[in-house]
């Protein structure tokens, strides 16, 4: 793991010795966090140098504890938003690294208590909820139909693609996997081990279909060697770990190819976090209940789960309503034959006589 070599210093200031201490043994030690959660707090700190440097004149080793004040810390995120364009998502997890160093350090510092609730009792903006983009089943048979299976690559992403979508997983999930996380067994009991955010461990029902795939993989790249069972299930063509840009350019290349053949069906531009959704809303559809699907996908929380539930329920009221026909009698306002509204209201009296 990387960080930036000004933490470490011949006299470093207060500031930079719990800052070490939370990102160097706090975080992945004792709160177990995984290496991309680590990696976003590391970068919610470097902006803040940045915007130190850039705005208060003041240099990464000439931080201190008494620097970090509810103030500064809403002109950071103000410049987050105003200097750098970002949204309020990326806003709420700059704050979120935040917030957490400073429940981290209360505890270790508690001279500085009033200022670091302070900071504590800065608020999340609101976020818009994006639209979940997702793709129909028939969007993903046709998808599913571009890979060459007659080419050792098109064996290979037709794998990628199959077990990205059928077990639900996000891109770093499927990067980290090797031929070790695979169980497969006769009796359609076949499972797949994925470690997930803070390195949660879940174990996934692989379907027939997609263990046939995978076991042609697995030969046509002679992974089914004892000796490979900890090597990257993908690789590149120098033999290394496939990374997200590389496993979303793949992903996009089949999707503008069934895009040729179907735009209702396949969008051009599709993500792997697409294939997630699709295989969430499939489940949903199928009336799978929601604490499987929470536990399927790996969310900490049913709330997030739900997300997919109000989505469905969404679509099928907009299935509804366009296809509703308007049978009832038309009945009009009893007050259109008066004046106005303000003549009914004014000569409108109740059954009791009031």
């Amino acid at each position: 793991m990387f960080f930036p070599k000004y933490i470490t210093m011949n006299k470093p200031t207060d500031f930079s010795k719990y800052l070490s201490d939370f990102l160097v043994k706090y975080l992945p030690h004792e709160r177990g966090v995984s290496i991309n959660t680590l990696t976003s707090y590391r970068d919610s700190f470097v902006l803040l140098f940045r915007f130190l440097q850039e705005q208060k004149n003041i240099k990464a080793e000439k931080i201190t504890l008494q620097t970090l004040t509810k103030d500064m810390v809403v002109e950071f995120l103000d410049w987050i938003q105003s200097v750098r364009k970002c949204g309020n998502a990326t806003r709420n997890q700059r704050l979120a690294s935040i917030h957490s160093f400073c429940k981290y350090i209360q505890y270790q510092h508690p001279e500085n208590i009033y200022e670091l609730q302070r900071i504590l009792s800065i608020k999340v903006k609101r976020s818009h909820k994006p639209h979940i983009n997702h793709i129909s089943e028939d969007g993903m048979k046709l998808l599913l139909e571009q890979p060459d299976p007659s080419i050792k690559k098109g064996v290979r992403d037709l794998a990628l693609i199959s077990l990205m979508y059928d077990a639900g997983a996000r891109v770093q999930e499927i990067i980290e996997l090797t031929p070790s996380c695979f169980h497969f067994d006769n009796k359609d009991a076949s499972t797949v081990r994925i470690k997930g955010k803070g390195n949660k461990t879940r174990v996934v029902p692989l379907s027939k279909s997609l263990v046939n795939i995978l076991q042609n993989y697995l030969r046509k790249y002679g992974l089914k060697e004892l000796s490979m069972a900890e090597y990257p299930l993908f690789s590149n063509s120098r033999q290394e770990k496939f990374t997200r840009v590389g496993i979303t350019e793949i992903l996009q290349k089949y999707a503008k190819m069934a895009n040729a053949i179907s735009s209702d069906l396949v969008s051009e531009k599709i993500t792997p976090h697409t294939l997630r959704h699709s295989k969430a809303m499939a489940l949903v559809k199928a009336g799978i209940n929601l604490v499987y699907i929470r536990d399927f996908l790996g969310h900490t929380s049913i709330v997030t789960t739900e997300i997919y539930a109000r989505a469905d329920s969404e679509q099928k009221r907009k299935a509804i309503e366009s296809a509703y026909a308007d049978v009832l009698p038309k009945e009009e306002a009893c007050w259109i034959g008066n004046k106005s509204l303000i003549d009914f209201l004014n000569g409108f009296k109740t059954d009791s006589g009031f």
